[in-house]
């Protein structure tokens, strides 16, 4: 049912006039660039946007899958190590952000990203890696950290049925993997990443959160407190971030499309 009513929504958008720009999809923690397909988004973004591909790092540089021929707003699917340290994560997508910003020289560039994902993404702005940005949207994103992180790094410790499965399903093997990634996830502190990156100016770009839960009660999902998902909480970014809210999950759903392509096209028409 759900995949037919997803195309006769996104008609309502497809009569807009948007200038020229590349997007760029970024997925969050124990996911993949499948992700943006399975939810429904992309098929909501193919009716304004020409798909790019999907891109992968490895020891031989950046490479295409699914190729298709870029046009006029292009969007991209990256697929990164989603267990792996944040910087680590960022130095992946800081070569992808390079290889696109060589095929679309003259075009802006609005990263849309998925949890973690969203801290992945604000390393690369403020590492000024990423070539002409036009914005940030973070869906679901911990900006200033989650207690779950500490929860994850304790319950990786432990090899019991209880704590392997608390957070988001994950094995505890995975847990073990991703303590990196755990670590950076804490609240910011000094001398730690969120400590580190809430304190770098950022880029003069727009920045859009989407934030789960509603304006009037402000509750966050099962993962991220809603006031995390909000980038006006990070000291460097106070007042300088749009809010939306969806009253969902911690995952991306095939309703986070909707508003996506609300924000995408008040963007590209500025």
């Amino acid at each position: 049912m759900r995949h037919h009513i997803i195309p006769l929504l996104f008609l309502l958008f497809a009569s807009v006039n948007v200038s020229a720009d590349v997007l760029v999809l970024v997925h969050g923690y124990l996911s993949g660039a499948q992700t943006w397909d399975e939810n429904g988004i992309t098929q909501a973004l193919d009716s304004q946007w020409q798909r790019g591909g999907v891109l992968v790092n490895g020891p031989y540089g950046v490479r295409k899958l699914q190729p298709a021929v870029a046009s006029d707003n292009t969007y991209y699917i990256v697929d990164l190590p989603s267990e792996a340290p944040l910087m680590l994560q960022a130095s992946h997508l800081e070569a992808m952000l390079a290889y696109v910003h060589e095929r679309h020289p003259d075009e802006p560039l609005v990263l849309a990203a998925h949890s973690a994902g969203g801290i992945v993404a604000r390393i690369a702005l403020v590492h000024n890696k990423v070539a002409d940005p036009k914005a940030l949207i973070t869906i679901a994103a911990p900006h200033v950290g989650t207690p779950k992180a500490m929860q994850a790094l304790d319950a990786s410790r432990v090899a019991s049925i209880p704590f392997a499965s608390f957070f988001g399903g994950a094995p505890v093997n995975t847990l073990k993997r991703s303590r990196g990634l755990y670590i950076d996830l804490l609240p910011p502190t000094h001398g730690n990443l969120l400590g580190w990156l809430n304190g770098q100016p950022h880029p003069d770009i727009d920045y859009v959160s989407i934030i789960r839960g509603s304006d009037t009660h402000n509750s966050g999902d099962e993962l991220v407190p809603g006031y995390s998902q909000d980038m006006n909480n990070v000291i460097s970014l106070r007042g300088k971030s749009e809010t939306q809210y969806t009253p969902t999950g911690h995952q991306l759903e095939y309703r986070d499309a909707a508003i996506l392509m609300s924000v995408l096209d008040r963007l590209t028409m500025d």
